[in-house]
């Protein structure tokens, strides 16, 4: 009976996501430069192992923002079909980032 995550409410929550998704991009567009200037694979990686490191911490951030908005939100379900919920959304994010 898992509730969709909803969408990220806050002007604040929006911002904190999209600034780290730019600076992500900007993470990216470096990587670019660097397989352009002919960089050594360990720096690429190194930098590659940090976008993706990135890339994890936002998803946890909208696990987390999404868990309590299913805690606080659903006060028309049982306090266990509440936590199956807010379980549901952690497992459902955890699987992808194996």
């Amino acid at each position: 009976m898992m509730q969709s995550m909803g969408p990220l409410d806050t002007d604040s929550e929006r911002t904190r996501i999209l600034n780290r998704l730019r600076r992500l991009e900007g993470q990216v567009r470096g990587l670019q430069t660097m397989i352009e200037s002919k960089k050594d694979c360990d720096e690429v990686l190194t930098q590659i192992m940090a976008a993706q490191s990135a890339f994890k911490q936002i998803g946890l951030h909208i696990v987390v923002h999404s868990m309590r908005r299913c805690l606080e939100e659903n006060r028309d379900l049982s306090r266990d079909e509440m936590i199956d919920d807010a379980i549901a959304i952690f497992l459902k994010y955890s699987a992808c980032t194996r």
